[in-house]
């Protein structure tokens, strides 16, 4: 009778425990999590240090599964660790090789206290651009990073479907958004690539 008891006990723990799993993960990490995800993968040097995060294009939905964070890091060759992640979890950990980085001087860290607007409220936002309203978006790949003549931007770019065969994407340009205010900073669009 006990071990029955026991057994059910933890029948009940696991199945508690497998749907609190669920319910997590059905929720998709946004990049301000993933950049705090990424400390514990870092070293001390270099957490909270983000000077870029940036996604491949989504596939099968507008949200990006694959996130790249790069974090400054002063003991690294080129002054960059970079932390892959695939479905919120890490896959990778590399301090990449940067040629251009000597030339365009070191990367500066973003200021999180002026980060207002995530990655998911800047695909809304570009997704709200009149220019859209006659195609039909597929895919988008954002990227945060500082510029020197818009200060911290999310660059996204954006693919629509082909009109006459709707199964294929087309790049369509991209929107470019104020990461402190969610204003739009330039949009360099062009929906004629549908056709």
């Amino acid at each position: 009778m006990k071990k029955s008891i026991a057994r059910g006990a933890r029948c009940f723990v696991s199945a508690f425990l497998l749907a609190a799993v669920g319910v997590a993960s059905a929720r998709e990490l946004t990049a301000f999590d993933l950049m705090k995800e990424g400390n514990r993968y870092v070293g001390e040097q270099a957490k909270d240090k983000v000077v870029r995060v940036r996604s491949e294009k989504s596939i099968g939905g507008l949200t990006p599964t694959i996130w790249f964070v790069e974090y400054y890091d002063s003991t690294a060759r080129m002054k960059c660790t970079e932390v892959k992640f695939g479905a919120g979890k890490m896959l990778d950990v590399k301090r990449p090789m940067r040629l251009l980085a000597p030339i365009a001087g070191p990367d500066v860290p973003l200021d999180r206290d002026k980060l207002k607007i995530d990655s998911d409220k800047a695909l809304k936002i570009a997704l709200k651009e009149p220019l859209l309203e006659r195609v039909k978006v597929k895919a988008a790949a954002l990227k945060l990073e500082l510029t020197k003549a818009d200060g911290i931007v999310w660059n996204v770019k954006l693919w629509a479907a082909k009109t006459k065969q709707p199964e294929e994407d087309t790049s369509i340009g991209e929107i470019l958004l104020s990461a402190t205010d969610g204003k739009l900073v330039k949009t360099d669009l062009n929906i004629n690539r549908v056709n």
